[in-house]
């Protein structure tokens, strides 16, 4: 290969490395958000399907603050297998493509540059130990200026998505 081809395909390759660095590292980053949900359900009403939605989901209530109306529940986030993998797979391609660089540029180093490969189950260790973590949602009860009831809650973007799903809830708008 001629050095220009080469030294543009190293060049990517490096830049696709460095994102590929930064896409495994953020995928057991904490995702935490805030956001108001309103509903038009009675306060104690809500309140019920609240805990049932995380009870359901094998969260525990942590603290209570019934003169602010505000409540911590716990649970236990697993770590998923398909994302593991996901990102085993992909770390062995990133890999395999800088061996397979690396091969042209050092033919006599050929099969040490093809081991790199064996590095990608580390991708998915590491997702492995830093997703399994302790999530906490807060949860705020309060009345809107419109006479609604509200949740202020502070959650994964992933439990927000699901509470909305489960619940009789809508994001306050502005």
């Amino acid at each position: 290969m001629n050095l220009p081809i080469l030294s543009s395909t190293f060049f990517i390759t490096l830049l696709l490395m460095v994102g590929l660095f930064f896409f495994i590292r953020a995928s057991a980053k904490d995702r935490t958000e805030e956001v108001v949900l309103v509903t038009e359900e009675p306060e104690i009403s809500i309140l019920e399907q609240v805990k049932q939605y995380f009870e359901q989901r094998s969260y525990r209530v942590t603290q209570t603050n019934a003169q602010e109306q505000k409540m911590t529940w716990e649970g236990l986030v697993r770590p998923s297998l398909f994302i593991a993998s996901f990102v085993t797979l992909i770390a062995a391609c990133g890999w395999l493509c800088l061996g397979l660089l690396l091969s042209f540029v050092y033919p006599n180093l050929r099969n040490l540059f093809f081991g790199l490969v064996i590095l990608a189950p580390l991708a998915g260790i590491y997702y492995w130990q830093k997703a399994e973590r302790i999530e906490q949602v807060y949860l705020q009860l309060f009345t809107t200026p419109d006479q609604k009831n509200a949740l202020l809650v502070k959650a994964h973007r992933d439990e927000l998505i699901q509470m909305q799903r489960a619940l009789p809830v809508k994001v306050q708008e502005g």
